[in-house]
């Protein structure tokens, strides 16, 4: 597929579309378990897992830009862009996992909440 602009000319084909993975189905008299996540994914990982394994990226993350600070700071590092990108990351991060933490409370307080 060609595009053309006046002045500009650009031929480039699209990327091919990723694969749709197959719907689960449940048959009648078939049953799920705990572990095959939310929608019947089939995973294999729990929500424990799942959130460590979240914090432990965010954690990495932190040290990343924590290196990169201290390597601006002596010298080392030539681009101190690169720092400030990776603090940035650092921080958006941060913010979503507390956005996130905050809407779980909600949740949590919104079903002790209701009554049996």
């Amino acid at each position: 597929m060609a595009f053309s602009i006046p002045g500009v000319s650009l031929s480039a084909a699209l990327p091919p579309l990723p694969p749709t993975p197959p719907s689960p189905s449940i048959s009648p008299g078939s049953s799920t378990t705990a572990t095959t996540g939310v929608g019947g994914a089939g995973t294999g990982t729990d929500f424990g897992a799942s959130l460590a394994s979240a914090m432990d990226q965010l954690g990495a993350l932190h040290q990343n830009s924590d290196a990169l600070a201290t390597k601006v700071a002596t010298g080392e590092l030539k681009n101190p862009h690169e720092y400030l990108m990776a603090a940035q990351e650092a921080s958006i991060s941060t913010q979503a996992a507390v956005a996130v933490r905050n809407k779980a409370l909600e949740a949590f307080n919104e079903i002790m909440r209701m009554q049996l």
